[in-house]
């Protein structure tokens, strides 16, 4: 085993960057650690395994973990706590990429505890690490001793100007109407995950295409690497099931696996799978006496059988499980407005998926606030999921979102996004909460139906309504089967899930995780063109129940006035600390928010505190402008005249001779200060004096 290599490297140019891999010199102790950089990027990824793996644990026991050091961009954390915590959502977000395509190309049969930590040490902020933290993940894992054999690197890719871009940088990613990570191997694809402002199937596919290509140039390189610093590969503790256990399984079944499977409603067909299973283990593990088979082999079999079982199924009758033809979408029913003082909400019910989507919309205090290395700042949108247990009839915790429940929501709240209105037309903040009340699959897809009808229940103007729709895949011998709108079971044993959202025109969003090498171009696209008429069946749906949106906001929204101030005049709307902002807030009882631009956003819960807090800010920002009249007030009396205040804190004098167009020998006892008095402005010298007359407007 080596422990003391020397420095060994190896670069490869990947988007008109050198992506430079080393290992030998950190984390030696490690089962693989490599090092990967990118201009002054600087990531750390390491990767180790148990010896063992338990005769129980019947799935692969794999973590991974990413984390972002905000040293590596030479700053630290705002808050009271400086030390990095909790993984932020975009790190768990990053470690569900990592994870999702790396998971199946372990052996069947290894049930080792590995454990990936993968760190951004150093960031360039003009290098986006999401893609590079997977080549550094893959790397490590392929120069390792674990079973992990074929290598593996993910690109993310751009669309600027009709033009696909490898790897773009933070500031054209901006500009790009495409935001895609792709996984895979040399051979094939295994993971997307993409983001786009209406492109069509065929523009999805070749950026798929053209991101595959860097992926086997890293992959060619990372192939020759491993041959010549990799680590011996241990197959010593993959397991197979053995043949004899599927046959005393098959013989206890007696082909009643087949229409347990057939059975339409989940929680009987999930009853009567459990007798099965039940049966059998009943039988291969006799009480008082011991097996010659481990538990986890019957689990994992049985689970085998049931796939088979499924995908021949289909295959033979080209019709699925619950009796649906391969393109066919489960039964759909809409209701809005369900809950009364929400601003919108609807119940989205597909098959036996159902959720709960409810808009709320406020001014800026709402936005939901953030920071991670790359910046600090505040969504204007955002949507949470929550997936709890009940959902699917079980028992569980209860707490802050999962990993799953942060990447379902962030994929719905991506899909919506290209659809919203402007901030100049529509000025709320919007949060959309997704529950889902019943799971049977594609439940983040029922989110962002459900998440579009509350829009539209309450009166949000999103530019056109979109759907979401789950893809299924039957890869066996000869054989190919896309499946629309999957069901659980048929995730849990298919060979793909494929997530697409739009209308039917264009994508917003799709992800795709698959289980097996060797999805082609063609299949790919057949599944993209079969989404589509999925998409738009959903969609007829939906306008069917809610054809548009609300022409007025709900009752129990809040009024929002957005104004434009000059930027050198904030300081006077805020007052010396933060006075003159909160006696605003104090008199009309409005939120009151003002960015580096001079946008102020008024807030309140009706209409008059919102206008006369737009009018005192008015008044204070205001110009005083030569001959304008100002309904203005005492502030002091001099012998010489009076000086009245304006708008904008502004004070001007209005002399003696200008009060009256009688002759004034004493102003003692005729005005008090703070007393109204109207005056019209004569002149503004170049000291930025005020001169004002009351007389002209009186007359004679």
């Amino acid at each position: 085993m080596k422990l003391d290599l020397e420095l060994e490297s190896m670069q490869v140019e990947v988007g008109g960057v050198d992506l430079i891999f080393e290992t030998g010199t950190l984390a030696k102790q490690a089962g693989g650690s490599v090092v990967l950089k990118a201009k002054d990027s600087m990531i750390l990824s390491t990767v180790c395994a148990s010896k063992k793996a338990s005769d129980e644990v019947d799935f692969f026991p794999l973590r991974v973990d990413y984390s972002e050091k905000f040293s590596g961009a030479g700053k630290t954390l705002n808050g009271y706590i400086k030390r990095e915590g909790r993984p932020t959502q975009r790190e768990t977000l990053v470690c569900r990429l990592i994870d999702r395509p790396i998971r199946p190309l372990f052996p069947k049969g290894y049930y080792n505890d590995v454990q990936i930590i993968t760190t951004l040490l150093s960031h360039d902020t003009s290098v986006a690490p999401h893609a590079l933290a997977f080549c550094a993940t893959s790397a490590a894992l392929l120069i390792s001793d674990l079973p992990f054999t074929k290598p593996v690197a993910a690109v993310s890719v751009g669309y600027i100007n009709n033009t696909f871009i490898i790897n773009p940088t933070l500031e054209q990613q901006e500009e790009s109407k495409l935001d895609l990570l792709l996984a895979g191997t040399a051979d094939a694809i295994l993971m997307i995950e993409g983001y786009c402002d209406f492109l069509t199937e065929e523009q999805v596919l070749e950026a798929i295409e053209c991101g595959h290509a860097a992926i086997k140039k890293i992959c060619a390189a990372l192939l020759d690497w491993q041959k010549k610093v990799g680590k011996e590969k241990d197959f010593s503790t993959v397991s197979a099931i053995p043949e004899e256990a599927f046959n005393e399984m098959n013989a206890i079944l007696k082909d009643r696996l087949k229409p347990a499977l057939a059975i339409k409603a989940k929680k009987e067909r999930e009853h009567e799978l459990s007798v099965l299973k039940d049966e059998i283990f009943e039988a291969l593990f006799p009480k008082d006496q011991e097996s010659k088979y481990k538990s986890r082999d019957i689990a994992l079999g049985f689970k085998e059988l049931c796939s088979q079982t499924m995908r021949n199924a289909i295959i033979e009758t080209n019709s699925r499980p619950d009796g649906r033809k391969t393109d066919e979408v489960r039964p759909i029913s809409i209701k809005q407005s369900v809950v009364p003082r929400a601003h919108g909400s609807s119940v989205f019910t597909r098959g036996e998926t159902q959720a709960l989507a409810v808009a709320t919309m406020g001014g800026e205090v709402m936005a939901q606030r953030f920071e991670t290395i790359i910046e600090a700042a505040a969504q204007r949108f955002y949507l949470q999921y929550q997936f709890p247990p009940f959902s699917v009839g079980e028992v569980g915790r209860m707490g802050p979102a999962s990993r799953r429940e942060q990447g379902h929501g962030k994929l719905a709240e991506r899909a919506i996004m290209p659809v919203l209105p402007e901030k100049t037309e529509f000025p709320y903040v919007i949060r959309l909460e997704s529950t889902v009340l019943e799971s049977n699959g594609s439940s983040s897809m029922a989110s962002v139906c459900g998440g579009c009808l509350a829009m539209m229940d309450a009166g949000i103007p999103i530019k056109r309504p979109i759907s979401g729709i789950a893809m299924g895949l039957i890869l066996q011998d000869n054989n190919c089967i896309i499946l629309s709108d999957i069901s659980g079971t048929e995730d849990a044993l298919g060979d793909m899930d494929f997530k697409l959202t739009g209308d039917g025109d264009a994508i917003t969003a799709f992800q795709m995780d698959i289980k097996v090498e060797g999805i082609t171009t063609e299949i790919m696209h057949k599944a993209l063109m079969q989404a589509k008429q999925g998409r738009q069946t959903i969609l007829e749906k939906m306008v069917a129940v809610c054809p548009k949106h609300r022409e007025n906001l709900s009752q129990w929204a809040p009024k929002i006035e957005v104004m434009q101030v000059k930027p050198s005049k904030i300081a006077l709307v805020i007052g010396p600390g933060g006075k003159q902002i909160r006696a605003i807030i104090e008199e009309t009882g409005v939120d009151l928010d003002i960015d580096d631009d001079g946008v102020v956003s008024i807030t309140g819960v009706d209409d008059s505190g919102v206008q006369k807090a737009k009018k005192i800010i008015e008044d204070i920002v205001a110009e005083v402008e030569i001959g304008t009249v100002y309904d203005g007030k005492i502030v002091s009396i001099v012998n010489f005249g009076l000086f009245v205040s304006l708008v904008g804190g502004k004070e001007g004098l209005c002399h003696i001779s200008e009060i009256s167009h009688e002759r004034i020998e004493s102003l003692e006892g005729m005005f008090k200060e703070g007393q109204d008095f109207k005056v019209k402005v004569l002149d503004i010298n170049d000291r930025g004096q005020i001169k004002l007359s009351h007389k002209v407007l009186v007359e004679k």
